[in-house]
Parts: C-alpha cells; structure tokens; sequence
C-alpha cells in the first residue's frame, strides 16, 4: 500500500500536546509556543551540526542530471492569478486573499515538484514589531493619500511568508588585459574676459597592463521568487546568512511559505552577473593607477555548487483604487520596502501653497527695495 500523499501544509501544522491547538513558531526563539494555553515546545535539532546539515549540491550535476542529484520534494501550492506567486495555503481553506497583492485566490491547491530547501532563515521579528516598522516607514512618506494614512492607523495584520532563494559558491581565476592610466598636469596660457592666465590642465597617460585575479565567491542570493517587483527582490538581499538553520518544517509552523518561480540554470545567470560585476571590480583594484581601462577579461568558473533556501518576510498588500500596493518587511533585519500612491489633491495644495508663499516673498522683497 503506498504512502498518502502529505501536503506542505500537513508538514507544517503541530499539535500541542496539552491542548490539541496548532503550535506555532516563535521568531526570536528556538521553540514553538501555543497561542491557546500557552504551551511551550523547543524544537529539536538532532546530534548533527549546523556546518554538516546544511549541504550544498554540485551545480552542474544537478543541471545535467535534470535535478537528480538533489532532493526533491512534493507541495501543494495555489497560483496568484494576478502576480504568480506559488503559495501554501491551508487545504481546509477554499478561498483566500494572495499575501503578496491582495488579490482573491480560491485556493485549488496543485502538486509542484521541486528541490527540498536544504536551510531556513528563522524569522526574527514578530508581526506586532514587523507593524511597528512599516507604520513608521508609511508614516515618513509625504503626500500619502489618507486611505494609506488609516490603513498604517488600523495595524492591519501582516503575513508571514517564508520566501524561497537560491545561494551559489563558485571559484574564479579571470585573467585580464587592459590599461593603467596616471594622472599629470601640463601648464596651458589662456585668454579669458580680455587677460591672459595659465592654468593646468589634467592629462592621463595610458600604459598597457595585464594580470590576473582570483576570488572565491560563497553563498551569492538570488531571490527565487517573480512575486514582488523587481526593486523590491533587489532590496531583500541582506541577510545575515550565519543564522541559518538546516530545514525542519517545524520553523515554517504557523506560517506560509511559497514554491520557486525562478529555476535552479536561470538563478545561476543572474548570480554569474553579480559575480561577473565584483571580479571587473577586482580587476581595476588590480590595474591600480589614478584610471583603469578593462579591454578584456577571461574567468574560468570551477566547484559550483548551490542550496535552496528560505528567507523570512513581512508582507502587506494594500488595495487604492484599484491597484494593488506592497509592503514587504524584512523578517530578520527589519528593513522596510513598500510601494504606495501618491494623494493627487494633497500634491496640489502644496503647490498652491508653495506658489502663494513664493508670491508673498516676493511681494516683500519689491517693497524693501
């Protein structure tokens, strides 16, 4: 008889053993409490250590292998049919609000195949302290309609979402040919409103330069999620990485968690881009000199290697007028990224006023003359 299939759900969803309530993660704490009698678990972490539990997979194994070398897991995910996003939602739930843009989702849950996450990111703030921090950011932005104003005001519960990435160690030697440029001044006489002056003149002298360097890169992050804008995936990549946790389902309890959208070979281009923009700045370090001219450079990339992981995150959606408006916290750090209108009315005023006070100063500065 085979195994029923359990859904990502499921997985996440622990009962206390005093009451039968669903336990939760605790951010700031190795443990899991329960929010009905109070009830406290730690969690377990098993006889291994965080170095060794946390594996990574040899790239291009798994991209020739099809992903064979990797873990795979099946989960049960709904589809934002506005944003994209893959997330878990509760199975017993049959319509929901998309956490990322507030859009309703009924909640027919599919099976995605993908790479198990081989570490967490435990989250850190809770959501009354993540509130705390998009509440000051919205209250610090200026020429927000009141809409926005009484949404920070009500305290609007935040989501949780546990947000999928991909980190990349790689070993580089580039070698490199290009241009070490110094600096020197050369005396030049002028004329200029009728005198004649010298001044100097800064002229660069150019020799030609070749080299090499070498860097290992480790844990490079790639967002692995197309749900948030792209400014906003750009402004969640600091993390601190040393925390992480190897994955037990116990830190996703009480929280949701969305499935990749941003394969394992397409990660890795964006992550060679980051790697590709240090070593070019590698090499004018290298060249030295007042200027540098890089002409070419050549890396050879060796030992590969990649983890799943999952970063903690705050998510507010907000509906004005139409349009779908985010605020993303970070789940660790606190940092806030948000999108927001602007109060067309409220932009007027302050012109008005700004054309009436400039007026005003005006009017005085001709009658003291």
């Amino acid at each position: 008889m085979s195994e029923p299939d359990r859904s990502l759900s499921s997985e996440h969803r622990f009962p206390c053993e005093t009451c039968g309530a669903d336990l939760r993660f605790d951010p700031g704490d190795d443990q899991l409490v329960c929010d009905h009698c109070g009830s406290i678990e730690p969690i377990d972490h098993g006889p291994w250590t965080r170095s060794v539990a946390v594996q990574e997979h040899d790239f291009r194994h798994a991209v020739e292998a099809g992903l064979g070398t990797a873990e795979m897991e099946e989960t049960r995910v709904s589809t934002c049919p506005n944003c994209a996003a893959h997330v878990e939602f509760d199975p017993a739930v049959h319509a929901a609000e998309c956490p990322f843009c507030a859009t309703p989702v009924v909640t027919d849950t599919g099976v995605s195949r993908q790479i198990k996450p081989a570490a967490v990111l435990p989250f850190m703030l809770e959501e009354t302290e993540a509130r705390v921090e998009m509440t000051r950011w919205l209250g610090s932005l200026w020429f927000a309609p009141n809409g926005l104003m009484e949404y920070a005001r009500k305290g609007r519960k935040l989501n949780g979402v546990y947000t999928p990435c991909w980190t990349f160690d790689a070993d580089t030697k580039s070698s490199y040919r290009g241009q070490h440029g110094t600096v020197y001044h050369e005396s030049r006489t002028v004329t200029r409103n009728g005198k004649r002056q010298t001044i100097r003149v800064a002229k660069v002298r150019w020799r030609p330069v070749r080299g090499r360097v070498a860097r290992f890169f480790d844990d490079v992050l790639i967002i692995a999620s197309t749900a948030l804008p792209d400014r906003f995936r750009k402004g969640l990549v600091h993390w601190d990485l040393t925390r992480l946790e190897p994955y037990q389902p116990e830190y996703l309890a009480g929280f949701r968690s969305e499935a990749y959208t941003i394969e394992l070979r397409e990660a890795f281009g964006e992550a060679r881009e980051i790697m590709d923009r240090q070593i070019l700045r590698d090499v004018r370090f290298d060249i030295g000199g007042d200027r540098q001219r890089v002409e070419h450079v050549d890396t050879e990339i060796s030992d590969v290697t990649f983890k799943h992981i999952l970063v903690p995150v705050w998510i507010a959606a907000y509906r004005y007028r139409g349009r779908s408006f985010r605020f993303v916290v970070n789940g660790q750090t606190g940092q806030v990224a948000g999108e927001r209108p602007w109060s067309a009315w409220k932009i007027a005023i302050a012109i008005v006023i700004g054309l009436v006070l400039a007026a005003m100063a005006g009017f005085v500065f001709a009658n003291s003359r």
